[in-house]
């Protein structure tokens, strides 16, 4: 007989292990078909159970600790991690301690740990979610959290934690009123201006989706846009462009689009996109450095980065990397930079963004281009909604995850506006 929910469970198990021992995304997972045999619903509850134990992966680890007296393979402690998640999420015991002991039973290399596995499992079940409630919020992994707490200090990680601990709802940039829009999908009207729906269930079935009113856009992403100001009629191109929340932004606000990326597939979905909402700009698939058109009123370069800042959607960042590529990535970020003035005309603007918590990707990485170019001028950025505690000290702006805590935070993001002299 087929256990219920088991295909969702060797999912989400493959998920986790694929995640925290190759140091691969979920997005390459499912965009290589981890999901593809599952039928809708089990795909979901893959996602789903694979999303909450990556997000409280160290919660669960300190669950599990005084039921070890070593640790066992990764194969076992990776269902066990499942198996607290779901048993303090209130799921019955006997299904989910039986399902788990058949997936470790299923590796022989781990079968004689069944017996360890269901009796683990049992212990936790008694604690359950009185038991999760009383461990502290989970701990960033220290190869970032010990650069974060340099940059920010101790006090604001551990809002950024509790931040990434609580996910993310969804967020949405409006074509026409908020108001009219937060009402029909029972949302709120952030400060900025975006819509913010908590428990929205399906996107595709929101009201308005079919209609192309809005799209799935985080709070932070949207402020670089916001503060380029009036774009009506302004030539503008949007380098490293996908998905294409940005390059609608500028579309909608009556710009003369270019969305330039270098990845067809992605490009196609900037494409879709765009129809769905009824916007329209020019797409290019293109290497950015390759992309030599110039004479651009302003330039939008939301650089490739670590993505440190996105980790409330994304909780697999921290454990499927490390941190060892993000050198190449800051030296790419300068050389962009260095691009991107180059196609603009004189007087134009270039608005550089990360989604990044670190300073190297962001404050640092525009004093420096200030430095080797110092005919750039940096422009305040003074948009509706922003805290005045949020401008750094060199003419930025930064965006941290612990910022509204009442509201639900947002992404880390990191903004800088420039101006090349006429």
């Amino acid at each position: 007989m087929r256990q219920t929910g088991l295909p969702a469970r060797r999912t989400a198990h493959y998920l986790l292990m694929q995640i925290t021992g190759e140091g691969r995304l979920v997005s390459e997972l499912i965009a290589d078909g981890a999901l593809s045999d599952l039928s809708a619903e089990d795909r979901a509850r893959a996602q789903r159970l694979a999303t909450e134990a990556l997000r409280g992966l160290d919660r669960a680890d300190r669950m599990l600790k005084p039921y070890l007296k070593k640790t066992p393979p990764d194969h076992v402690v990776n269902a066990l991690r499942l198996g607290v998640i779901e048993l303090c999420g209130g799921e019955a015991a006997h299904g989910v301690v039986n399902a788990y002991v058949e997936i470790v039973g299923r590796n022989k290399r781990t079968q004689s740990m069944k017996g360890l596995t269901n009796a683990v499992l049992r212990k936790i079940a008694a604690e359950g979610p009185e038991g999760w409630a009383k461990r502290p919020v989970p701990l960033t992994p220290g190869w970032l959290r010990q650069p974060l707490v340099a940059a920010w200090g101790r006090d604001a990680v551990v809002g950024m934690e509790a931040a990434h601990f609580a996910g993310a709802s969804l967020d949405l940039t409006v074509k026409g009123d908020p108001k009219t829009v937060a009402k029909a999908v029972g949302g709120n009207v952030l400060p900025t201006g975006s819509v913010r729906v908590t428990d929205a269930g399906q996107v595709s079935a929101l009201p308005g989706y079919e209609a192309g009113d809005w799209w799935v856009q985080d709070a932070a992403a949207v402020i670089p846009v916001k503060a380029l100001g009036d774009v009506k009629g302004l030539k503008v191109v949007d380098l490293c462009a996908a998905p294409g929340g940005k390059a609608m932004q500028l579309a909608a606000g009556g710009a003369d689009v270019t969305a330039v990326d270098m990845s067809e597939r992605r490009m196609a979905r900037v494409t879709q996109n765009l129809s769905r909402v009824g916007l329209k700009a020019r797409t290019v698939v293109s290497d950015a450095f390759a992309f030599t058109e110039k004479g651009f009123d302003a330039v939008l370069l939301d650089a490739p980065c670590s993505a440190t800042g996105t980790i409330r959607r994304h909780p697999d960042l921290p454990y499927a990397k490390d941190g060892s590529e993000f050198g190449m990535l800051i030296d790419q970020q300068a050389r962009m930079i260095d691009h991107a003035v180059t196609l603009l005309k004189p007087g134009g603007r270039l608005m550089f963004c990360t989604c990044s918590l670190l300073p190297d990707e962001g404050e640092v990485q525009v004093e420096e281009a200030l430095e080797r170019h110092q005919e750039l001028e940096i422009l305040p950025i003074d948009i509706p909604g922003i805290d005045q505690s949020w401008h750094s000290d060199e003419g930025g702006l930064r965006l941290r995850p612990d910022y509204w805590p009442d509201r639900g935070g947002m992404d880390g993001f990191y903004l800088a506006l420039l101006r090349k002299p006429a």
